[in-house]
């Protein structure tokens, strides 16, 4: 019996520089049965043609990690729209090429974001390549030459478990590369955050056991298909920042585990997207409290508290007095205010089923005391008339 079939997907978005990085990376995998799926995120330079080129052998990699090998050159890339990805995809002449010598490269009319964006790569793997596994990849990354190896096969060790993470690295933390960016997180509901474990420690085997978190961080995870299956696909409404959080609430409600695997490692350069834009307090502020409504309701009373009386003054003077920054500053009020309109929103179409099942109820009560009234007072007229 093979190999459990692994499809990658990498987002791109006006990155191809990380992005040929990672791609030479992934090509060095000692594992027998991938694909990688490159999604371009409606870049608006010139990122499909610098993909291609690298993988005509044009663009030589240089990287801390790696020496550049030009043997697995050219790269059969094939191109294909998102009208067209949803319609047809020749797999025989795809798989006549080897798992190094091949790329998919979907693109997209637009940003969808990073729910949006794997969402599509997501679906159109499912459909055409059926995997057992879906990798989720950041561009900004560069991987161990037994990534997959060691994931899949602490997945395959429990039926139970139905996402994997690697012990990730910062890319360069100051001129190192053994320094820990992330290896789980646990999250505390009423803060909308986690603990996270390991952050800017450096590696001395203090993380070198699995452990079971609530969350795999979405710069690389591995999920099994069928828990697309059972929980669906990334929650399209974060657009970017805590959609794979929600992703991996959902998934250990659904009854998987989340599992951390320690000899399987990334380097993760973080943010590349969004760095040191205030967009990204934006969405931060905006998305926690989306995701406190959304998968713990009973505490955001909890969570307003916590804004009100603690983050909001951290954050007053973290832009005002450290960054210096009234920008963000203004990013992060708006996403507060749009955070609360969206939970308002979302608020009033949950509790409009609750509603509308009232009403419900209530007409039928409705109905019920008319009919008892109508003859009550027909009863009552037939005793006036008997007199």
């Amino acid at each position: 019996m093979g190999m459990p079939r692994v499809s990658i997907i990498i987002l791109n978005w006006n990155g191809w520089r990380d992005t040929i990085e990672c791609l030479e990376s992934v090509y060095r995998l000692d594992y027998p049965s991938y694909d990688i799926v490159v999604v371009d995120n409606g870049s608006k330079d010139d990122s499909i043609e610098r993909i291609k080129e690298y993988c005509r052998g044009g663009i030589r990699v240089e990287s801390r990690f790696f020496k550049y090998d030009p043997s697995n050159k050219p790269i059969e890339v094939f191109e294909i729209s998102r009208d067209n990805a949803e319609r047809a995809f020749n797999l025989q002449s795809y798989e006549e090429h080897e798992v190094n010598r091949r790329l998919i490269l979907l693109k997209n009319k637009k940003n969808y974001g990073f729910a949006g964006g794997n969402n599509i790569g997501i679906k159109f793997v499912l459909k055409f390549l059926k995997p057992d596994y879906v990798l989720l990849l950041n561009n900004d990354t560069v991987v161990s030459e037994n990534l997959l190896k060691e994931l899949v096969e602490m997945a395959e060790s429990d039926k139970n478990i139905g996402i994997v993470g690697p012990k990730i690295y910062y890319y360069d933390y100051k001129g190192r590369s053994d320094v820990i960016s992330f290896v789980g997180e646990d999250i505390v509901p009423w803060k909308g955050k986690g603990r996270r474990y390991g952050v800017g420690e450096v590696d001395r085997g203090q993380w070198d056991k699995p452990m079971e978190p609530d969350k795999i961080e979405g710069s690389c995870m591995l999920i099994k298909k069928n828990v697309f299956e059972r929980i669906g696909l990334f929650d399209e409404r974060y657009l970017i920042y805590y959609e794979e959080t929600d992703f991996c609430i959902r998934a250990k409600r659904a009854g998987f585990k989340l599992k951390y695997c320690p000899t399987a490692k990334i380097w993760h350069k973080g943010g590349a997207s969004s760095k040191g834009r205030p967009i990204a307090d934006y969405f931060l502020a905006r998305n926690k409290l989306i995701f406190v409504r959304k998968n713990f309701p009973n505490h955001l009373w909890k969570h307003y508290l916590y804004l009100i009386f603690y983050e909001f003054w951290i954050k007053l003077g973290k832009y005002l007095f450290f960054r210096r920054s009234s920008e963000a500053l203004w990013y992060y009020l708006t996403g507060l205010v749009d955070g609360y309109k969206a939970i308002r929103s979302f608020s009033e179409q949950l509790d409009q089923m609750l509603i509308n099942r009232a009403i419900d109820l209530e007409e039928k009560s409705k109905l019920l005391i008319k009919k008892f009234i109508f003859k009550l007072s027909l009863h009552s007229c037939k005793k006036k008339e008997n007199l």
